[in-house]
């Protein structure tokens, strides 16, 4: 299972502020059904890496269905096959420690 962190970024817009594409990007991963959390810079997807990658290139689309002449998406992924994670599990292993 992978976690991948994704932000994406429209350029060339009318305004600065970014939130209607935001949350325009933020329904396409709630609509894929995959588990996912919203930061105030970027969103967390865990699942599978194909359904991720599949549902990013989905998520990269919106700003230009919303007018952006110009889109920057960066990923990180983590994915780690020696043992199962999860982002509760990650979050509880340091929490652990503190």
């Amino acid at each position: 299972m992978a976690i991948v962190e994704v932000t994406i970024v429209p350029l060339g817009t009318e305004s600065t502020s970014l939130s209607k594409y935001v949350a325009a990007c933020h329904k396409v991963l709630k609509d894929s059904g995959l588990k996912h959390q919203l930061t105030p810079m970027s969103s967390i997807i865990e699942g599978d890496m194909n359904e991720i990658l599949e549902t990013i290139k989905k998520m990269h689309e919106v700003p230009f269905n919303e007018g952006a002449m110009r889109v920057s998406t960066q990923i990180k992924i983590d994915d780690r096959r020696d043992k199962k994670g999860s982002m509760d599990q990650k979050l509880e292993s340091v929490n652990s420690k503190l």
